[in-house]
């Protein structure tokens, strides 16, 4: 009994850990959408410009998950985080010092590339080291996290700038994240076959499974049209005339959102089929772009926030679970190349919304996103719903 009971005091810790870490890295991740016009007022910079910075970042965040990925099966989980935090740390520091946008692009960009380690590794641990069965309930608690982050960081980073500017959200970052590369050091490693073969021929066998395809594609295109619409939420609250702590608190919807609805997601987890979870996921995201698509208002985009995080909870989960068991054998590069896909549609997106947004036409980017997202939901719920007829 004392044993047991040790054991899950064990698995709690280093889950808490790991909510930490991905708590950390998503509150970097999301905390230059609200900055995005204070940013250009202090360094004289058109919104244009400063996407761009943003659009850098999350390009960055994409591109590195291969990388980091690879790196893990070979050195490591724990001891890629914590590499990955300490320079996370370092480019936060250098973010708060920029002394022109041009600096500030090259440390967000270090900033992107190095924080893209935290999830995929902090979800691949989870693969190793709980059972399959018992995988859905840490991988929830993991979002709740990442939930709660993008609140924090949408909400917060638009009050503290408003109060002591923007140069205190990536200081605050960055030494979160060299607080986490201490604290890691306790946590194990999971036990596992060391991996010996061509980093290549891991993508290429993840790249030749059909159904992984599926998922990159269906990830890819949720980037484009869920995260890049997020960075402009907190833009077009401003675009009416509110100032960039309230703008920061109705982009906040989206986080507080995924964390009320991730909730009912783990009470319907093994009642409700994983298509209908991605069903139900792809009719949030619907709704959350066709309500501001109609008129672009306070309330229409809070409430955009908030399905958009019902949709994030229950369509972004389930593509995630599927990611981690399309190809069991690489695990690790399958979840990084589905987190560098997902980032990539980001990063795509808040460019391709980036002229739209600098003219305040915010109407016509959600309207654009909607007719996107009614095929997304559609394809992913029929796809999830054949792959569970021939997976069994």
């Amino acid at each position: 009994m004392s044993a047991d009971v040790n054991a899950d005091a064990g698995q709690r810790g280093r889950l808490r850990l790991l909510q930490l870490s991905a708590l950390t890295s998503t509150v970097d991740r999301f905390a230059i959408a609200p900055l995005l016009v204070l940013i250009g007022l202090d360094l004289g910079a058109p919104l244009a410009a400063v996407a761009a910075v943003a659009s850098g970042y999350y390009l960055a965040y994409g591109l590195m998950q291969p990388v980091w990925g690879v790196i893990s099966d070979r050195i490591g989980r724990v001891r890629v985080m914590r590499i990955s935090l300490l320079g996370a740390a370092l480019a936060g520091i250098g973010s708060a010092l920029a002394p022109n946008l041009a600096v500030l692009g090259v440390t967000r960009v270090v900033a992107g590339g190095c924080f893209a380690a935290i999830i995929p590794a902090t979800l691949v641990y989870v693969g190793d080291m709980w059972p399959r069965a018992e995988r859905q309930r840490p991988l929830s608690d993991l979002l709740t996290a990442s939930s709660l982050g993008t609140a924090v960081a949408t909400a917060g980073a638009g009050l503290l700038a408003d109060l002591v500017g923007w140069r205190a959200v990536p200081a605050i970052t960055g030494l979160a994240g060299a607080a986490l590369w201490v604290a890691l050091a306790r946590l194990p490693e999971p036990d596992r076959e060391p991996v010996t073969g061509s980093p290549a021929r891991s993508v290429r066998r993840v790249l030749g499974t059909r159904w992984a395809l599926v998922v990159f594609g269906l990830v890819f295109v949720e980037g484009v049209v869920v995260l890049g619409v997020l960075t402009y939420l907190p833009a077009a609250v401003q675009d009416l005339g509110y100032s960039t702590a309230i703008a920061g608190l109705v982009g906040a919807a989206f986080g507080v959102g995924a964390l009320v609805w991730s909730r009912l997601v783990r009470l319907l987890v093994g009642r409700l089929s994983t298509t209908g979870m991605t069903a139900v996921g792809g009719g949030l995201l619907v709704a959350g772009l066709a309500v501001p698509a109609v008129a672009v208002t306070v309330v229409t985009v809070t409430v955009a926030g908030l399905l958009l995080g019902g949709a994030w909870a229950f369509l972004h989960t389930t593509l995630q679970s599927w990611a981690t068991e399309v190809v069991p054998g690489e695990r690790a590069t399958s979840v990084a190349l589905f987190a560098g896909l997902l980032f990539l549609g980001s990063s795509v997106g808040t460019l391709a919304a980036g002229g739209p947004a600098e003219a305040g036409s915010f109407g016509p980017v959600f309207t654009v996103a909607l007719l996107v997202a009614v095929p997304l939901g559609v394809a992913a719920a029929l796809a999830r719903h054949r792959y569970a007829r021939t997976s069994r």
